[in-house]
C-alpha cells in the first residue's frame, strides 16, 4: 500500500474517492486532506448565515466531525465537498434554530470592529493600491452582508466558489429554477457598482492560520479515539 507522509496531505493529485477509501479502510490521517481542501469553501457558506468567528469555526469543527462519522455513508455521485456543504448548512440553521431566533446582519460598523476576517496578502502591491483592495474587498463584503442569508448562501457559492447551478441545488435541497431565481435577486440587489469586483476571490477569506489550526483540532479529535 501506498505511503503518504503528512507533509504530501496538500498533494492534489490524490482523487477524493480514492482518499475516502482509504479513510474507511482505516487510514483515519488522511482526512487531514478533505479538511485542508475544503476549509476555506465551508468558511464562506457557514459565514453566509452567521458572523460570530468563534460560532463559525465551532459549526465547522462540528461539520467536519459529523462527515468523518458518517462518512460511509457518502455516495459518490456527488463531490465531497457538496456533500459536506450541506452537512455545514444544516449545521448552522441548527444552531439558530436552537438559539430561538432570525439571522440579524450585522451592521457594516460592528463588523468592522469585530472583524473575522482574514485579509489576503497584499505586501506586493504599493500602498496606494493595497487600501484600494482592501475598501473595494470590505465594500463588497458588506454589500453582499446586507443580503438575506438564501441568497447570500447562493451567492457566494456561485459567484466567489464557482460552484454549478446544479450542484448549489443539491446543497441547499432546492430545485434549480429556484437557485437561478435566488441567484438573479442576489445580484439584483446589490449595488450596480459591485459588479465589476463579483469575481474578487478574496472576500470571506479562512486564512492559512485559522485552517492550520482548525486542521488540528479537528484531527486531534479524530485521531484520539
Amino acid at each position: 500500500m501506498e505511503v503518504i507522509k503528512i507533509n504530501d496531505f496538500n498533494h492534489h493529485t490524490l482523487s477524493e474517492s480514492n482518499i475516502i477509501r482509504r479513510i474507511l479502510s482505516g487510514e483515519k490521517e488522511l482526512f487531514e486532506i478533505l479538511l485542508r481542501r475544503n476549509n476555506q469553501k465551508l468558511y464562506r457558506v457557514i459565514r453566509g448565515y452567521l458572523t460570530d468567528a468563534a460560532e463559525i469555526e465551532d459549526i465547522m469543527q462540528n461539520t467536519h466531525l459529523k462527515a468523518y462519522e458518517k462518512l460511509y455513508q457518502f455516495k459518490h455521485n456527488a463531490s465531497y465537498s457538496t456533500w459536506l456543504i450541506r452537512i455545514g448548512i444544516n449545521e448552522a440553521l441548527a444552531r439558530l434554530k436552537t438559539k430561538s431566533k432570525l439571522y440579524h446582519l450585522n451592521t457594516p460598523q460592528q463588523l468592522n470592529s469585530n472583524s473575522i476576517l482574514e485579509q489576503p496578502d497584499t505586501t506586493q502591491l504599493n500602498p496606494e493600491s493595497r487600501i484600494i483592495r482592501q475598501e473595494t474587498q470590505q465594500l463588497l463584503e458588506n454589500a453582499i452582508d446586507k443580503l438575506d442569508s438564501k441568497y447570500k448562501t447562493v451567492y457566494i457559492l456561485k459567484e466567489v466558489e464557482g460552484m454549478t447551478i446544479k450542484d448549489i441545488a443539491i446543497c441547499l435541497d432546492i430545485s434549480t429554477a429556484n437557485t437561478k431565481v435566488r441567484l438573479h435577486r442576489a445580484k439584483h440587489m446589490l449595488k450596480d457598482k459591485l459588479f465589476e469586483v463579483t469575481t474578487n476571490v478574496d472576500i470571506f477569506q479562512f486564512g492559512f492560520s485559522k485552517c492550520d489550526q482548525l486542521t488540528a483540532q479537528t484531527m486531534a479529535i479524530i485521531l484520539k479515539n
